[in-house]
């Protein structure tokens, strides 16, 4: 998590739309590191004595990449091109390894490492050119990574994902950047002086947090649909995974924006650009555990609950629009928002434990 942390302080200092930019582009990477990882792990972790060293030389490269955010904008990218390719020959190791002992999986696995194995010479070679050169290249091999699993889907449907402990890795993920937010909450009252508007200001963005994360957890965070052989195009599985990385990074930046709510009390009416930095973050939550509640299944208890956090986006954008509030106030409207969607999912799962 020291990467997601260094990427919050990036947008901490520069939240404007472009500053907003930079920060998702960052976390893209990142998040596709972990996935990658994670991908790897549920279908062939063997821990063994190999597997902990190629872990660890991609935790080295993790760390690598955090301090080279943390030292510049442009002047420390080779350094974490580097670290990025680093990790991804790591990742290919791995896969060679599979592709040696299980011979049953040895199709799909030739085409992870063709495809990653593409991905990670423009990663290398990036370290060889200028910018904005190396962000191209970045850009193309990024892209080719993430088509390389939709290219083999129908492989990947003979290889199915654990689905009992996907959701737990997912799910551990979003807790450990939930618990960014309660951190930059906790950053913001040590760069301000103790008084009623800043604390109360604190403790409704700890209340935020919460009830973000029991929305999740409460509807999305154990359920996962899988691609099996007979559906192989199937939209589910794809946009469950991946609107994990919407909702990662909007949960970062919730964190990011009380931070900023509370530095900002006592100085008038929230800054704009920081209103809608924590309204358009919580925005892009709902809408994504919606999605990732809608790519679930069809059962009717989880298109209704989805309903909730899309009838909850409107009236944020509401407290978007109200121009002039204190911080205190912007984030009580949030709150007031995410409670409301709370309720109504706790009456609509009475109701339905009620029915049967």
């Amino acid at each position: 998590m020291v990467v997601v942390a260094v990427i919050g302080a990036r947008l901490h200092s520069d939240f404007t739309w472009s500053g907003v930019a930079s920060f998702l582009g960052w976390f893209a990477l990142l998040w596709w590191m972990w996935a990658s990882h994670t991908f790897y792990a549920d279908r062939y972790d063997t821990d063994d004595l190999v597997y902990r060293l190629l872990a660890a030389a991609q935790m080295v490269a993790v760390v690598v990449m955090a301090a080279s955010l943390a030292d510049g904008p442009s002047e420390s990218s080779v350094v974490f091109a580097g670290a990025y390719a680093a990790g991804r020959l790591a990742l290919l190791a791995m896969y060679a390894r599979v592709y040696r002992h299980v011979v049953e999986t040895r199709t799909l696995v030739r085409g992870y490492l063709m495809g990653f194995g593409l991905g990670a010479v423009f990663w290398t070679s990036s370290v060889f050119f200028d910018e904005p050169a190396r962000y191209v290249l970045w850009a193309v091999a990024l892209t080719i990574d993430l088509m390389t699993p939709w290219v083999m889907r129908k492989e990947q449907a003979k290889v199915p994902l654990d689905t009992s402990h996907f959701p737990e890795r997912f799910g551990l993920f979003t807790i450990l950047v939930l618990g960014e937010s309660i951190a930059a909450v906790a950053v913001g009252l040590q760069h301000h002086e103790w008084d009623v508007a800043s604390t109360t200001t604190a403790a409704l963005g700890v209340g935020v947090a919460t009830a973000l994360w029991w929305l999740y957890f409460e509807n999305t965070g154990g359920r996962i649909v899988r691609r099996s052989e007979e559906v192989r195009t199937t939209w589910r599985p794809t946009v469950w995974i991946y609107t994990h990385f919407l909702l990662a990074a909007a949960l970062t930046a919730v964190g990011i924006s009380f931070e900023l709510a509370i530095e900002e009390v006592g100085h008038g009416g929230m800054e704009a650009e920081a209103r809608w930095l924590l309204v358009g973050a919580a925005i892009a939550a709902l809408a994504a555990m919606a999605a990732i509640q809608f790519a679930a299944g069809t059962d009717p208890r989880l298109r209704e609950t989805a309903s909730h956090r899309l009838l909850g986006i409107p009236f944020l954008v509401i407290v978007g629009l109200l121009g002039g509030l204190e911080p205190g106030w912007v984030v009580f409207g949030v709150l007031g928002v995410c409670v409301a969607v709370l309720v109504a999912d706790l009456s609509r799962a009475h109701h339905w434990s009620s029915a049967v």
